[in-house]
C-alpha cells in the first residue's frame, strides 16, 4: 500500500473525485478526492486548485474511524498528486496527527512540494511568507515530538525564513476567478426525497407516462418549494451533489432515496437575485424567493443508479425557489404558494379541478335532507326523557370468605 502501510482491502474499494462546495474564502476551485470501501466513505481529501491547475492548496484531509492506520491517508494523498501532476502542491501547516503521519508517508512528488523549494520557483502562486510560517509551526511540531519530518528535503529547514519570504511576497499573484453567471442559461439543482412507498413505486415505473410521473413529483415537491442548494451548470453535477450527500449522511436510510434534479432558466430581471458564483456553480444567497421558469425534471433511485428518468415541460411550467424562512416571501409569493410551497390554485389557462362526485351533487343533497327529516320525526315521537336521576342499587353486603391456606399446612407446594 502507498507509505508502506497495509490492511485496507483492495475488494470494494474505490476513488472519487468531485466538486467540494464550501465557501473557504478562498477564491481557488474546491476539488474534493473521496475514498469508498462499497459505500462507505473511508476517507477525504480537500484541496483548492488554482485556474490554471498549476497549483495545489491542500486544506484538510480527514480519514474516519475505522479506516485509520490501514493506509487511506497515504492512498488520498497519492492520489491527489496523480490527478494534477504538474502541480505545485502546498500541504500547509500539519496538527499533531498529521506530523506524526507524515513523518511516515513517502511523498512521491517531494520535488513539487513548494516547502522543500525555494520561493523564487512558486511565490507568483503561494504567498511566500504564509508558507515559511507554515514551515516554521511543522518544524517546531517535529521538534517537540522528536521526528525528523523528511528535513532533509525540506528547503532551509529550521532556518529563519523572515527576509527570504519578505522579498518573494511581492511577488504572489492573487486571482479572481471568473464565476458562473447564471443569467440566460439553464441551471440544474437536486433533492433527495424519501417518498411515499406507492409513489415511489410509480415514479421509477417506466411503463408509465414520464411526465404525468414527473407532475407527479412536482406535484409532491411544491411548485415554490424548489431546493436552495447549488445550481449546476450541469445535469451531472447536480446529480454529483446529490450522491456526494448520499454518501456523507448520518444514517442510513431505511428506504432508498429518490434523487431529484430540477433544470430551470431565471425569467429575464434586472437586478439578479444576490448570488455566490463559483466556476461550475451558483449559490443564491438573498433569502427571498427567487421565480423561476421549471423546463425539465430528471431522477433516479438511489439504489438503481443507472436508471436515469427524464421528463420536460412544455411549455416551462412557473415555480419558485423557497425563501429561507416564510417572512422573506415576497407578495408575488404568498400570493401564489402556502408556506409550504404548494399552489393556492391552478395556474392561469389551467381547468380549476372538479370534485369529486360533482355530477351527483344533487342526489346527494336530497339524500342529505331525507336523512335530516327522518332524525327530526324520530325526535319528536321518542317518548319525553326523565329528567330525575335512576335510583341507587341496593347495597350489598359483603360475604365472609375463609383465608386462604397457610403454606405447609396440608398443602403441596409443588
Amino acid at each position: 500500500m502507498p507509505g508502506g502501510e497495509a490492511g485496507l482491502p483492495e475488494e470494494g474499494l474505490s476513488l472519487w473525485l468531485t466538486d467540494w462546495k464550501v465557501p473557504t474564502g478562498i477564491p481557488w476551485e474546491g476539488r474534493r478526492v473521496v475514498a469508498l470501501v462499497g459505500q462507505a466513505v473511508a476517507g477525504h481529501l480537500d484541496v483548492h486548485v488554482h485556474p490554471d491547475g498549476q497549483a495545489v492548496e491542500v486544506w484538510m484531509l480527514d480519514v474516519q474511524p475505522g479506516f485509520r492506520r490501514r493506509g487511506v491517508a497515504s492512498l488520498l494523498m497519492d492520489t491527489l498528486c496523480a490527478v494534477y501532476p504538474t502541480a505545485w502542491i502546498n500541504h500547509g501547516a500539519r496538527t499533531r496527527e498529521g506530523t506524526w503521519w507524515w513523518n511516515g508517508y513517502r511523498d512521491p512528488a517531494p520535488q513539487r512540494n513548494v516547502h522543500n523549494r525555494p520561493p523564487a520557483e512558486w511565490a507568483v502562486y503561494f504567498d511566500a511568507v504564509a508558507v515559511a510560517s507554515d514551515k516554521a509551526q511543522n518544524a517546531h511540531l517535529n521538534a517537540f515530538y522528536g521526528l525528523d519530518g523528511h528535513r532533509q528535503e525540506v528547503y532551509r529547514y529550521g532556518e529563519r525564513l523572515e527576509q527570504e519570504a519578505d522579498d518573494y511576497a511581492r511577488h504572489y499573484q492573487p486571482v479572481r476567478e471568473a464565476g458562473l453567471d447564471p443569467a440566460g442559461r439553464q441551471l440544474h439543482s437536486a433533492a433527495r426525497l424519501f417518498l411515499p412507498p406507492a409513489l415511489h413505486a410509480y415514479v421509477h415505473d417506466r411503463t408509465q407516462d414520464p411526465s404525468g410521473r414527473a407532475a407527479a413529483l412536482v406535484e409532491h415537491v411544491g411548485h415554490g418549494n424548489l431546493p436552495r442548494t447549488y445550481w449546476n451548470s450541469t445535469r451531472h453535477a447536480a446529480f454529483e451533489d446529490a450522491y456526494h450527500e448520499e454518501l456523507f449522511q448520518d444514517a442510513v436510510p431505511a428506504q432508498p432515496a429518490t434523487h431529484l434534479v430540477f433544470t430551470v432558466r431565471l425569467p429575464p430581471a434586472d437586478p439578479l437575485p444576490a448570488f455566490h458564483a463559483l466556476p461550475g456553480s451558483v449559490d443564491f444567497t438573498a433569502g427571498a424567493d427567487i421565480a423561476v421558469e421549471l423546463a425539465a425534471l430528471a431522477w433516479r433511485s438511489a439504489g438503481q443508479p443507472a436508471v436515469t428518468h427524464t421528463a420536460a415541460f412544455t411549455p416551462p411550467v412557473s415555480a419558485a425557489v423557497a425563501p429561507r424562512w416564510p417572512q422573506d416571501a415576497s407578495a408575488a409569493y404568498r400570493a401564489r404558494y402556502d408556506e409550504a410551497g404548494f399552489r393556492l390554485s391552478p395556474e392561469a389557462g389551467q381547468p380549476a379541478a372538479e370534485p369529486a362526485y360533482a355530477d351527483r351533487a344533487e342526489d346527494i343533497s336530497a339524500m342529505a335532507d331525507r336523512l335530516m327529516a327522518a332524525l327530526a320525526e324520530r325526535s319528536r315521537s321518542a317518548p319525553p326523557l326523565d329528567a330525575s336521576p335512576p335510583p341507587p342499587p341496593p347495597s350489598r353486603q359483603p360475604q365472609q370468605t375463609s383465608p386462604p391456606p397457610t403454606p405447609g399446612q396440608g398443602q403441596s407446594m409443588r
